[in-house]
């Protein structure tokens, strides 16, 4: 394991004013996006939306690092140029997700265990070879009546460390996404005792498996209400909340925290973030609070693609102005009148 390189990626992926790009939609998740555009889900048009994100005039300046499907690391564009290319040359860090989605854990009929871990090694390598820089794994972990129970945790958490291992091992920086859904109308309480639970659960885990915490990054949800609860807390509680319960368990040496949107809309993810930041000094928070968004960044520029050529111009645009916006979110200065 070369930590030395392990931790200047991850320091470069949280890097001042900066944060990651999630395009690492599966097949079936991005028909869906397509779908909603009217636009046949082809590999072209795929490699001509993603191309288009990639090659934003000026985006560099906002993001660090992108994560890609195995689709898109394997792509060039269309003037040949290799997409993993089209990115480095602007300093932007490829990356990969490599886990293979979500099934139902055995015994446990209303949760899910991610699978993947047969063959990573053998696949890490050839990312590795193929420029990634960072790779990615999702578990995912519900609140509802019954659940998470502690079977769930365990399981997601130990492949999540198990992940974390490998791609060290392969000099490859592990961003490690427990995620606690919003889907339900529990109160934020809830979300707060579930998520330091799941995230002690993964860094018990993470301590097992040996893993370099200076060269990893952590991808959790915001403590925030269920998206039903009728009176959903504020940014500045959202805040309160997410920075207190990450100082109970997430360990100092983590260099950075890159949050994922979630589904949460636009501007509500964007005002979260914002007042995170706004707060971390005050708390003495000693990570980097970064994001790592996809549907928060490609929802407006989606819509106005809409898959045609002639509006690649429009689509880029709607991207760089997200893209700022989440930025100085990131930073603590994101005014919510710009939004529009």
């Amino acid at each position: 394991m070369d930590k030395q390189r392990l931790v200047q990626t991850a320091q470069a992926l949280v890097a001042a004013k900066k944060g990651i790009l999630a395009a690492d939609e599966s097949s079936g998740t991005i028909k869906r996006r397509f779908d909603s555009i009217n636009v046949e889900s082809t590999e072209e048009k795929r490699r001509d939306y993603r191309e288009m994100l990639f090659r934003t005039a000026g985006v560099n300046e906002f993001l660090s690092g992108v994560i890609l499907f195995d689709e898109t690391i394997r792509q060039n564009g269309a003037d040949g140029t290799p997409l993993v290319k089209v990115l480095t040359d602007q300093g932007i860090i490829p990356g990969i997700k490599v886990d293979k989605g979500t099934v139902p854990l055995p015994e446990a009929p209303d949760e899910l265990v991610t699978e993947g871990l047969d063959g990573l090694r053998d696949r890490l390598a050839e990312y590795e070879q193929l420029g990634a820089g960072f790779t990615k794994w999702r578990a995912v972990i519900s609140i509802g009546k019954h659940t998470p129970t502690s079977y769930a945790l365990s399981a997601n958490a130990h492949a999540l460390a198990r992940f974390a291992a490998m791609s060290q091992e392969a000099g490859l920086v592990p961003i490690v996404e427990p995620e606690v859904l919003r889907d339900g109308g529990h109160s934020i309480e809830q979300c707060f005792e579930v998520t330091e639970e799941t995230l002690r659960e993964v860094f018990d885990q993470l301590a097992q498996q040996k893993v370099f915490l200076e060269g990893m990054l952590l991808k959790p949800s915001m403590v925030i209400s269920g998206g039903d609860y009728p009176d959903r807390a504020d940014p500045d509680e959202v805040a309160e909340r997410t920075i207190d319960c990450f100082k109970r368990v997430l360990p100092a040496s983590v260099p950075g925290v890159v949050f994922l949107s979630g589904g949460e809309p636009d501007g509500s993810v964007t005002a979260n973030l914002n007042a995170i930041n706004q707060r971390a000094p005050k708390a003495d928070a000693p990570w980097e609070l970064s994001f790592s968004f996809g549907r928060s960044l490609q929802g407006a520029p989606l819509a106005a693609w809409a898959g045609k050529v002639e509006n690649t111009e429009a689509a880029a645009l709607a991207f760089y102005n997200r893209a700022r916006l989440t930025s100085a979110a990131r930073q603590g200065t994101y005014v919510p009148e710009s939004h529009a």
